[in-house]
């Protein structure tokens, strides 16, 4: 059996009186996707934001490569290689599209503040180097003709790719996914699932959220349910599709039990 990437234990996150996430546990391996599906409120953000270190866990612990990652700390947890987009496009609107991009390949810089004041050659090195992951990245996602274009510019579709290009710029071995097909239409999201199963066969693992249950079941490996912050299910797609629990409290069935 492969090796997890990530790993969840026993996670669990209250908020005041409310527990939107209770005792949950999954793991991640390298190359796999894992979808979190459930209805609004189920604890499927609060479990990205713990994740990515937006979020300090209440109980429980999250492992990448079997260590602890920062609690409470995006940019170490960045560091560590974890990349995410959110539900809503978080772009620098004012900037053009390649420099959304180079945001997220500062992130692996690593020339200090005294080169960067001089403008050294390994700093202009570097800078040449960033460029061109950034355009490589953009012409992946298929925006190349697009990169001196004003991000706030984009149309929504557009919008979202330019994020997926900004956490790949990262070189990510985790991607967090948070309703990367959002507003999308049919077409779009065809793209997008091309695009996620390229970067899983790439080696990267992959944790998805998103509502569009067809889109769900077509790019995961494996999903997972949360029912009130808890795992209701876990298991390969289709098996999670016939899951009497799953149908009775999510999947359709009239008496919503989440």
């Amino acid at each position: 059996m492969t090796a997890a990437l990530l790993e969840v234990q026993g996670l669990g996150r209250d908020f005041g009186g409310l527990r939107a996430v209770h005792d949950l546990s999954f793991a991640v391996e390298a190359g796999r996707v894992k979808a979190l599906i459930g209805p609004n409120g189920a604890g499927k953000t609060t479990t990205l934001d713990i994740i990515a270190g937006a979020l300090a866990p209440s109980r429980g612990r999250v492992l990448l490569d079997g260590r602890p990652l920062p609690a409470a700390g995006p940019h170490a947890v960045a560091a560590r290689g974890v990349a995410r987009t959110f539900q809503l496009a978080r772009l620098f609107g004012d900037m053009t599209v390649l420099d959304n991009v180079l945001v997220g390949c500062h992130v692996r810089a690593r020339a200090g503040w005294g080169a960067c004041a001089v403008r050294s050659r390994a700093m202009r090195e570097e800078e040449r180097r960033l460029h061109e992951r950034a355009r490589a990245v953009l012409a992946r996602v298929g925006l190349t003709a697009r990169e001196d274009v004003t991000a706030g510019a984009l149309p929504y579709g557009e919008q979202r790719l330019v994020e997926l290009a900004r956490a790949l710029a990262m070189a990510p071995r985790l991607l967090l996914l948070d309703e990367p097909g959002a507003g999308l239409d049919g077409d779009e999201h065809r793209r997008l699932a091309g695009l996620i199963a390229a970067i899983r066969d790439d080696g990267t693992a992959v944790l998805l959220v998103d509502h569009h249950i067809d889109f769900v079941m077509d790019v995961s490996d494996t999903v997972v349910v949360l029912c009130h912050g808890e795992k209701l299910a876990e298991g390969p797609p289709e098996a999670v599709r016939r899951d009497a629990a799953v149908i009775a409290a999510y999947l359709g069935a009239e008496d919503d039990g989440c």
